[in-house]
């Protein structure tokens, strides 16, 4: 049966400090056979273990992660959005649900990007390179433009025909019966209002 451990930290590593970024840990074994971690060793029975490997800025894992993430491509949405006549916050919302803003996104159907643009889509709207965030957000949100225009600024329905095609809200004259479709175009609309009432 194995024995349970007994992690020690220290308060630093929970307010972050600068020092926390050089944390090195420590343990020791027990006469019960507990093992012991910490980063603060108060006795010579700990010995060095190992020292914490500190997540990059911009790795996943980092919790700050998302927030960066989404604040480095602000102005590069905005600035393409106001170009084609789009709310910025609508593109916001479309870019958080489709790749929850990881430029490196591929879905199992080939969509790629922030924007997640199948290559079909891409080449129709004039993308050269669909890895690259600029080109990859400067085409999606000249399809949702069009889309807009075709759906009579109905962001619903324009919003399920990103997702489903256009040609399925023409067929049905309405958000497509599909499960996928309509939670889709649920979760856009909630984003869509969170990113509309936040402070600027």
């Amino acid at each position: 049966m194995k024995r349970p451990y007994l992690v020690i930290l220290s308060t630093a590593l929970f307010l972050g400090s600068p020092s926390a970024a050089l944390a090195d840990f420590y343990q020791y074994t027990d006469e019960n056979g507990v093992v012991h971690i910490t980063n603060v060793p108060t006795t010579a029975q700990y010995k060095w273990m190992m020292k914490e490997r500190v997540p990059s800025v911009l790795s996943p894992s980092n919790p700050a992660y998302k927030g960066l993430s989404e604040g480095r491509f602000e102005e590069m949405i905005r600035s393409t959005a106001v170009k084609y006549g789009v709310d910025p916050t609508l593109v916001k919302a479309i870019v958080k649900a489709e790749s929850d803003f990881d430029p490196a996104a591929v879905s199992k159907k080939g969509a790629t990007g922030l924007m997640q643009l199948m290559p079909a889509t891409a080449s129709r709207m004039g993308v050269k390179d669909i890895h690259d965030p600029a080109d990859n957000v400067e085409g999606g949100i000249k399809y949702l433009s069009s889309l807009l225009q075709m759906f009579n600024w109905q962001v619903p329905l324009a919003v399920a025909a990103y997702n489903a095609g256009e040609n399925a809200v023409l067929r049905y004259g309405d958000i497509p019966p599909y499960s996928e479709t309509r939670t889709y175009v649920k979760r856009v609309l909630h984003y869509h209002n969170l990113y509309s009432s936040a402070p600027r």
